[in-house]
């Protein structure tokens, strides 16, 4: 059973063991169960991308054989990411609010019960019955998709942060969740492979959406087994020690006779999450650097097709984009950590490299080489991918360690949900731009947009890429808030 405030306050304050014994018990604890917390968070995130990905790679089978039109699956698409673009800061708040393995379980338990129902209106054609009924019921289930889906990055990042909080992982924090943040890539990889293998035994392709709804629902009761916070087994971590020195100051300045108990950290508000330095600019600058993410990732194989590659080629040569992307958080990651945490100089300096390549593409990317096309997508690839994955992850742990929230493990959540979630809307509201742009001024008008985000979201940036260049030679003293 989790310990309560008082007892969590006598973990700390009394003991028969000497505290430096003490100290190295909850330290020998907390390394133990961090590979277990990073494997079944891994495996959650990796679910996710599993299931929302085979339902993408099974859409010409729906639209051929089950009959959905394409305004239909449009629909779906946009349905999904209006609701998980809302349900990412609703998912961070509810995950510093409860139980954040709770929250996580459930958004997988839906998740496959979501796939689920929408086999079985494959399987009984809903559609023959009434197709208005039949689009409602597949518009409702995607509705719900989209929250379920939205667990797995601000949650998990929570559980990753609220156990990977000892100085050694905060120094190598760039690596870690540069490692951690490839499960995406791994999901989506194995779901075109689980596509291709059903495909390939002559299986019905509804196939393709039953394995990840009930791998879904395996790994939510794996993940109901997982402590969500060291403090749940009486593991004193630093975040403890420091809550309780700010309450002993707070303390201190009470008036004769008043008290106040520790009643443990308490989540943080939207708002006080806000005020967080850099979080409402990390925000806003995300969503341009997802926007560029995602007119590279959804539109490459449609420009390279209007190149006169053929629909194979433009796929297989738009593919080293994403390639690209599954180390990008790796080295941004490994590289930020040996510049001493400075991850916003690092993600400036890979913006900075990514505008002189979108601006070759602006001049020249209609006569560009195959080979050359390969080079620059992977080159791409970890120049986006890098900042993209580091910014909802390692940054976020960074901002969520803000003194003015020292102490309290209850709003790394909320920061990464807020951060996520801004930029999930930033992205959708502009990939409107890029169809009517395209046909209106052609691609070198896609690129300079793209050039004109990637200097937004830079500028946005440059306060903080200055503070870690230049940093004050005096620190003041930090703003305690209990």
């Amino acid at each position: 059973m989790a310990p309560n405030a008082s007892e969590t306050t006598a973990l700390v304050d009394g003991t028969d063991k000497p505290e430096n014994a003490e100290n190295l018990e909850n330290f020998r604890r907390l390394k133990a169960y961090q590979p277990w917390a990073f494997f079944v968070t891994f495996g959650g995130y990796f679910m996710a991308h599993f299931s929302r990905k085979c339902y993408s790679t099974v859409k010409n089978n729906m639209e051929d054989e089950a009959g959905y039109s394409p305004l239909l699956i449009s629909s779906m698409d946009s349905m999904f990411m209006g609701t998980y673009a809302i349900g990412n800061i609703v998912s961070g708040k509810l995950g510093d609010t409860f139980n954040p393995t709770t929250v996580l379980a459930i958004g997988l338990f839906g998740s496959g019960a979501c796939l689920f129902f929408m086999t079985v209106a494959i399987w009984f054609d809903f559609h023959t019955y009434s197709v208005l009924l039949g689009n409602i019921f597949i518009l409702a289930v995607y509705f719900c998709f989209g929250f379920f889906q939205s667990t797995g990055g601000p949650v998990g990042t929570a559980v990753m942060g609220n156990w990977f909080c000892d100085k050694d992982s905060i120094k190598r924090r760039g690596l870690i969740f540069g490692l951690w943040t490839c499960h995406q890539y791994c999901g989506d990889v194995t779901a075109q492979f689980c596509t291709a293998a059903v495909l390939a035994a002559k299986l019905p392709y509804w196939w393709a959406l039953v394995i990840p709804a009930s791998t879904n629902i395996l790994w939510g009761i794996l993940t109901m087994r997982l402590i969500g916070d060291p403090a749940h087994v009486g593991i004193v971590t630093d975040e403890v020690r420091i809550r309780l020195a700010k309450l002993e100051a707070a303390r201190a300045n009470l008036s004769e006779g008043e008290t106040l108990e520790d009643s443990g950290p308490k989540p943080i508000t939207y708002a006080a999450a806000i005020r967080i330095p850099m979080v409402a600019s990390y925000a806003v600058a995300f969503g341009f650097f997802k926007l560029t993410n995602y007119v590279l990732f959804f539109w490459l194989p449609y420009f390279l097709e209007k190149r006169n590659f053929s629909p194979v080629a433009a796929n297989m040569i738009a593919s080293a984009y994403s390639i690209g992307m599954m180390p990008g958080g790796i080295i941004t990651g490994v590289v930020s950590d040996f510049f001493g945490g400075r991850r916003a100089a690092v993600i400036g300096v890979f913006m900075c490299t990514l505008f002189v390549f979108l601006f070759v593409f602006s001049i020249c990317s209609e006569s560009l080489n195959t080979y050359v096309l390969l080079a620059m997508l992977g080159m791409m690839g970890i120049l986006v991918g890098g900042p993209n994955n580091i910014i909802t992850s390692a940054v976020a742990a960074d901002l969520a360690s803000h003194p003015s929230v020292r102490g309290n493990n209850k709003s790394l959540g909320t920061v990464t949900g807020l951060i996520n979630g801004t930029g999930a809307i930033t992205a959708s509201v502009g990939l409107l731009a890029i169809g009517p742009l395209s046909k209106a001024y052609g691609w070198s008008a896609v690129w300079i947009f793209l050039m004109g985000c990637t200097a937004a979201g830079t500028l946005l940036m440059s306060p903080k890429i200055y503070q870690e260049l230049c940093p004050p030679k005096e620190i003041d003293a930090e703003k305690v808030i209990v």
